[in-house]
């Protein structure tokens, strides 16, 4: 298997309401999302990078999905946009780590990759992420804009199985999630955002 590995900031947004009930709270196993269907965006900066010989640091990624809670074996339906600033081989290598190709820490972390899903395709836009404390946004091109207003005061321990449970984050108020990429359309205006960091690697121990 190419060795690989990339880490940096995480950025996520839904139509839950804060805190997201997917996530583990205190400790606190997840369960159903606020309404029975989830939609949003995640986004990724990598900090430091490699596959073999490709260099991904700098490199951007962001993936809109959507799944149902409510209809047994839902499949997760997304759509994956790389960082269009990247040569054809970091673009190519970076759809191959989120799409679970390469294997690693995907298989473990990735619902896209370990459920039944549809991916509605990989296409390269101009990438914007700005992951500030609190402030974060992000934007796809045309089909996808993320915005942070603030954390949720007081919150217990919240993690994320897609950055990893053993890494802790926080949990924010979203002010926007704007998405139109094919069959994923959808608006919504103050529900949930989190933020953390990840660090995915070939390595899956």
């Amino acid at each position: 298997m190419l060795p690989w590995r990339i880490s940096g900031s995480y950025l996520e947004a839904c139509n839950c309401e804060a805190i997201c009930p997917c996530r583990r709270i205190g400790g606190r196993p997840g369960g159903r999302s606020t309404y029975g269907e989830c939609f949003g965006a995640l986004s990724w900066i990598v900090e430091a990078g490699h596959a073999g010989d490709v260099q991904l640091t700098g490199m951007r990624a962001v993936l809109v999905m959507r799944y149902h809670d409510d209809e047994p074996g839902s499949r997760w339906t997304y759509a994956l946009f790389v960082d269009a600033r990247g040569t054809e081989a970091q673009r190519s290598t970076l759809a191959d780590i989120f799409t679970g190709r390469l294997g690693g820490t995907a298989r473990k972390q990735f619902p896209w990759v370990f459920k039944d899903a549809d991916l509605q395709g990989v296409e390269a836009l101009e990438i914007e992420i700005d992951h500030p404390p609190g402030r974060g946004w992000l934007r796809a091109g045309s089909k996808v804009e993320v915005r942070v207003r603030e954390p949720v005061p007081d919150q217990e321990t919240v993690t994320c199985l897609i950055p990893g449970h053993h890494r802790v984050g926080r949990e924010l108020f979203s002010d926007s999630i704007d998405i139109n990429a094919g069959p994923l359309v959808f608006s919504v205006q103050g529900r949930c955002a989190y933020e953390t960091t990840f660090d995915y690697s070939s390595d899956d121990r």
